[in-house]
């Protein structure tokens, strides 16, 4: 008689999956928007089919966003169940952030110490860009989702030795790829490396389960794609940030190559830390901003704040003037380009008590005070090398654990050493550990070269981290036990003073004697495990140790819980604390008066109104729900119309009005427009009328510009 298994409850676990969906879920009905590119997409994505499948940025179907759909779908269901506003469409992120940490746990647990699954479940669920992350509709809480249960499924494959799951496994790494492009890919050689270590098929039974599942993800990766390439031009929508108007040429451009080589395609210009052909990311070429459009700079430079009249909706303020950020490098700035400052009303937050006053580290990076969201700008990704993950930029996102995981791994592998094998071959355990190591190094390798990316992007490095820290925080313990004789027995020790040191180093960017905090806490732990390293009460003494390591990231985590961040660019850090969560690139705000003119002479006309960029677009797509051109995409620079086309519009009255932000890459049709066009006087819709942006206006709606009517006898 087969025995029936038994459930039980591990209430360590339920109460890790409580504090990630609090951490990740509470306050964000301070989201506003989120991310209103996305969220424009998504609005007009529920208006029809043909907008759902594309992805399509407005709802005339004009021009797609910058990524393939795949996440967006699951927000667009979200947003068509519960209508469109900040919480719906940053509901599947929650949901897929917390069902990342239970896959972790259960990808752990059974062929590790239960303790090792709750170590690593709630190290993912504490790792600050992780919580920053799961509270946007950016695609990356989706992405990591995909990942882990796509690894799920070939451990369990080779766990069960059903190779039918291998297959789905690698078809998932396709559907991930529509999630996020190539990024997707960058975790194939540590699948590949465990099918090949961890199987126990035969050679060529090996080599035909991998080439079909091979197969199936070339397939789940190519199908969209080349559906979108193959039908007309006249049929779909233009594909935003592609110079081809293809969706293959977004992925290994745009979305591919560039990432890594630093090209400005679809970005209009580089931005600060975002590197060209330079081997420092933080430095860039681009316009100069706009007066007054300055923020809080670093090296000592206090910048004026934005000027003009803050609207409705998200705050964005920056810190206070000579307040010390982490994230700044010696060095000049790259000049930058008009960006928006214009931000929502609202009183913001105070400083948290002893936030270190001071000056910036470093040379000047020019306006990034008004980008930031916790750490570094959009772009501050710090300088090419091995030690750029631990970088003031990029570190406080997600190195917290790094040491730890690092040499937990190496405890771990020693751990788990068969010395009656031979050197080569490795045991289940050692197979898992090097998947999660073959994770971690390209990922890291990647993101030490790569010159375009933002610091958001570190979320793909926390399950390694994640799962490492947890597997080998066991593993030192019992090695800890042993005879201090043995090298092993030496890596807890070691693992705890390197971690909080660098722990201390990041809270001293921010604070001046917290960081001593810290490092009391793990000499108190260090010093009760040694005290107690033979007695009873020595786990006691390792989970102060724990404590106290976890502490500082915890404290990282929660800032965007408190301040109801879900920015654009999603960051956590104290900086966050100052002011709403939600300013900085992908929020900003519609001018009330110019909506509701332009909706009120539309007539018959397909589109509200034209203009450069997305982010000028987005929040009227979202208060009106109506199509609004953006001539070039996401920053103004796609070629997605030609001036011919765009007369041909006017002249059969699909096109009648055009709002100039100061800013356009399509300069041929932005001085057409400004050469024949008839000004709208400001005051015909209780508006502010300028020829340049009160800010950063290609990113994030509009305070000010110039509204010029179109007609067909302009057209010759």
């Amino acid at each position: 008689m087969k025995k029936i298994k038994q459930w039980t409850v591990d209430w360590w676990f339920i109460g890790i999956l409580i504090l990630a969906a609090f951490l990740y879920a509470w306050n964000i009905w301070e989201a506003g928007n989120a991310n209103d590119y996305y969220t424009a997409a998504i609005t007009s994505m529920i208006q029809s089919w043909h907008n759902f499948w594309y992805g399509a940025f407005d709802p005339a179907g004009f021009i797609t966003v910058d990524k393939p759909p795949v996440a967006l779908w699951f927000m667009a269901i979200s947003a068509k169940i519960f209508g469109v506003h900040g919480c719906s469409v940053v509901l599947p992120s929650i949901l897929f952030g917390i069902g990342s940490v239970a896959l972790i746990y259960n990808m752990i647990k059974p062929r590790f110490n239960i303790w090792a699954a709750r170590l690593a479940a709630l190290a993912l669920t504490l790792t600050p860009i992780v919580v920053a992350d799961s509270r946007t509709n950016n695609m990356d809480a989706t992405l990591q989702f995909f990942l882990l249960l796509a690894s799920w499924c070939l451990m369990k494959a080779i766990s069960n030795r059903k190779p039918w799951l291998v297959v789905v496994s690698f078809a998932l790494i396709g559907v991930s790829f529509n999630i996020k492009m190539l990024q997707a890919f960058m975790i194939l050689p540590a699948l590949l490396l465990f099918f090949w270590l961890a199987s126990n098929q035969k050679l060529w039974r090996r080599l035909g389960t991998l080439a079909i599942a091979l197969v199936a993800m070339a397939v789940t990766t190519l199908a969209w794609p080349i559906q979108v390439d193959s039908t007309a031009t006249s049929q779909r929508p233009y594909v935003g940030s592609s110079e081809t108007n293809s969706e293959l040429e977004l992925a290994f451009g745009y979305n591919g190559t560039e990432r890594l080589l630093g090209q400005t395609t679809g970005t209009g210009a580089a931005f600060p830390g975002m590197g060209t052909k330079s081997k420092t990311g933080s430095t860039g070429t681009a316009g100069t901003p706009p007066t007054g459009a300055k923020g809080t700079a670093p090296g000592g430079t206090t910048a004026r704040k934005p000027t003009g009249t803050p609207g409705a909706g998200n705050t964005g303020k920056t810190p206070p003037a000579g307040t010390k950020m982490p994230g700044t490098k010696t060095g000049a700035a790259g000049k930058q380009p008009a960006v928006t400052t214009e931000r929502g009303a609202g009183t913001g937050r105070k400083m948290p008590a002893n936030f270190k006053k001071g000056t910036f580290k470093g040379g000047t990076r020019g306006r990034q005070g008004s980008q930031r969201g916790g750490a570094g700008g959009a772009f501050s990704i710090g300088t090419v090398g091995p030690l750029r993950l631990l970088q003031s930029d990029l570190g406080p996102q997600i190195s917290w654990l790094l040491p730890a995981a690092i040499i937990g791994f190496i405890s771990a592998f020693a751990y788990y050493l068969d010395r009656k094998r031979k050197w080569y071959q490795t045991t289940i355990q050692q197979n898992h550990l090097l998947f999660w190591l073959g994770w971690l190094i390209p990922v890291a390798g990647f993101f030490s070269i790569a010159s375009f990316f933002h610091p958001y992007y570190m979320i793909m490095l926390a399950p390694p981290i994640a799962a490492l820290f947890g597997i080998g925080t066991v593993t030192m313990f019992k090695q800890f036990k042993t005879d201090l004789k043995h090298w092993q027995a030496w890596l807890l020790p070691i693992a705890i003073v390197v971690t909080t040191g660098l722990q201390a180093w990041y809270v001293s960017l921010y604070y001046q004697w917290q960081p001593f905090l810290v490092i009391a806490g793990g000499l108190l732990g260090l010093i009760l495990l040694f005290i107690g390293r033979t007695k009873a009460w020595c786990k006691t003494a390792l989970g102060v140790a724990i404590a106290a390591i976890m502490a500082a990231p915890a404290f990282w985590s929660l800032t965007p819980t408190i301040a109801g961040s879900s920015a654009g660019i999603p960051s956590a850090g104290p900086s966050l604390l100052s002011s709403s969560g939600n300013g900085g690139l992908g929020n900003g705000t519609a001018d009330s008066g110019l909506l509701k003119y332009v909706e009120k002479h539309q007539g018959n006309a397909k589109y509200l109104f034209a203009t450069s960029n997305a982010s000028t677009a987005a929040p009227y797509i979202i208060k009106s729900g109506k199509a609004v051109m953006a001539i070039g995409g996401f920053n103004g620079t796609d070629p997605a119309i030609t001036l011919k086309q765009f007369k041909a519009l006017v002249k059969k009255g699909d096109m009648k009005y055009y709002l100039s932000s100061g800013r356009s890459g399509n300069s041929k049709i932005e001085a057409w427009v400004t050469k024949v066009g008839k000004k709208v006087a400001a005051s015909q819709y209780g508006g502010t009328s300028s020829s340049s942006t009160q800010g950063f206006g290609s990113r994030g709606g509009m305070g000010g510009g110039t509204l010029y009517e179109l007609d067909a006898s302009m057209v010759k």
